[in-house]
């Protein structure tokens, strides 16, 4: 049995967006591409030109508050593009109005918050898809299996840098930016990602040591930031994130070092296999590098692909890759990162509540 939910078959999927900003681009061209299984049916902004806007490009209905979206209905989904602070009590109504829901990442800035998104979906029987589209990628699909396979051995270090840039206007442009209640900073917000694909690739993480400091920007989080990470496999990681990098955003990469491998996945957003060796070689080797991708963008390609599973999950053909419980593990490891800064001391995972 592959769910208990209900599935959506014999007509096209309907989606609703809240949160026309910057990466809602991101969840339209990915619903164009499946224009076959599903559609777009309305917009919702608190910023009335931005849900007009996007109104008018998409041919769509266009809302200015949640309850008015949530009490017109007429869709399956809702699709949550907003300030990560405001995604517990957005995907909880959204659950409570028997709407499924699928929030941009982090799913929460708080443990407790994440927690009961999960709880109200569950209780309202709606499915909760938190985006990890970096797992995606073609270049992060190639390490993953090579590590299921057992290609590296035992691994003993791990390495990652997001070297990016933000400047002071990115913060200035919405007021919500860079503010605890709904943004976080560098680690939550920008490298959040990057987060997630170190315990996803690697494993549970036993525990964290680490260090954030506001350098240059006018903002209440951190643009920089530093971490070590203890593996319960006995590895040892490390992240170096800012996102002050002159001029412009340089580089997301991620190094493994195991007993028989050795691999480097680089460019702006780990999408270039810059190194890769194993002990094993393999005929498939040779053809490594045609997982790279050109990217002017820190978000990749992993969208559609992402969506693709989103869309066959409520067919009821597949199973979610990251549910809300999914989408826990990674923001428990976040809030570790930040109580870890707060408090200058090594914690341990799990949590206690």
């Amino acid at each position: 049995m592959l769910s208990k939910y209900t599935a959506i078959v014999g007509r096209k999927i309907k989606f609703a967006l809240v949160g026309c900003g910057r990466i809602s681009a991101n969840h339209f061209g990915s619903l164009e591409q499946y224009a076959d299984e599903c559609e777009l049916v309305a917009v919702c902004d608190i910023v009335t030109s931005r849900a007009d806007e996007a109104a008018a490009k998409y041919n769509v209905s266009a809302f200015y508050s949640l309850d008015e979206l949530l009490t017109a209905g007429g869709f399956d989904v809702v699709i949550l593009t907003t300030p990560s602070g405001l995604h517990p009590s957005q995907t909880i109504a959204c659950a409570e109005a028997g709407f499924h829901v699928v929030t941009e990442k982090p799913m929460a800035t708080k443990m407790q918050d994440g927690i009961e998104m999960v709880k109200a979906c569950d209780k309202a029987g709606v499915r909760l898809f938190v985006v990890k589209q970096n797992r995606r990628n073609a270049t992060i699909q190639m390490v993953k299996k090579a590590i299921a396979e057992g290609r590296f051995g035992r691994i003993y270090s791990v390495a990652c840098n997001v070297f990016w840039t933000r400047p002071q206007a990115y913060y200035d442009h919405d007021e919500w930016r860079g503010t605890w209640e709904f943004d976080g900073g560098a680690f939550m917000n920008q490298a959040s990602h990057y987060v997630d694909l170190m315990e996803w690739l690697i494993g549970s993480v036993e525990s964290v040591q680490s260090y954030t400091a506001t350098l240059a920007r006018n903002i209440e989080t951190e643009d920089s930031g530093v971490l070590a990470i203890k593996y319960r496999s006995g590895a040892l990681g490390t992240m170096n994130v800012s996102m002050l990098t002159y001029p412009k955003n340089l580089e997301g990469s991620i190094t493994i070092l195991g007993e028989t491998g050795t691999v480097k996945i680089g460019g702006m957003a780990v999408n270039k296999i810059e190194h890769w060796e194993f002990a094993d070689k393999r005929p498939e080797d040779e053809g490594v590098l045609e997982a790279n991708y050109a990217t002017t963008s820190v978000y990749g390609f992993g969208h559609p692909l992402y969506y693709s599973n989103v869309l066959a999950t409520l067919r009821g053909t597949e199973e979610p890759l990251t549910d809300g419980r999914e989408g826990l593990r990674s923001l428990e490891l976040l809030i570790a990162i930040y109580i870890s800064a707060r408090d200058g001391k090594k914690v341990s995972l799990p949590l206690v509540y």
